[in-house]
């Protein structure tokens, strides 16, 4: 049993057809890579929102502790 693999050439009309089947993935896949981008990006914002918040919060609360702390102390002194 001998098998044999002969290539031929694809017709014009082949070549068109894969061609547009090819043209058709390629804008599945780009529309899918932009929509995943933009995705990313969004959680990426507001998780760098979110982190934004924490750090004023806990700016805005060591300054508060900090002024607590000067006024003990001058309690304390005098």
């Amino acid at each position: 049993m001998t098998y044999t693999h002969e290539s031929k050439k694809p017709t014009a009309a082949r070549r068109e057809a894969q061609k547009a089947f090819r043209e058709a993935d390629a804008k599945v896949a780009m529309s899918e890579y932009e929509r995943n981008q933009k995705a990313f990006h969004a959680n990426r914002e507001r998780l760098r929102s979110e982190r934004l918040a924490r750090e004023a919060a806990a700016t805005a609360k060591a300054a508060q502790s900090e002024s607590a702390d000067h006024v003990r102390k001058k309690r304390i002194v005098s």
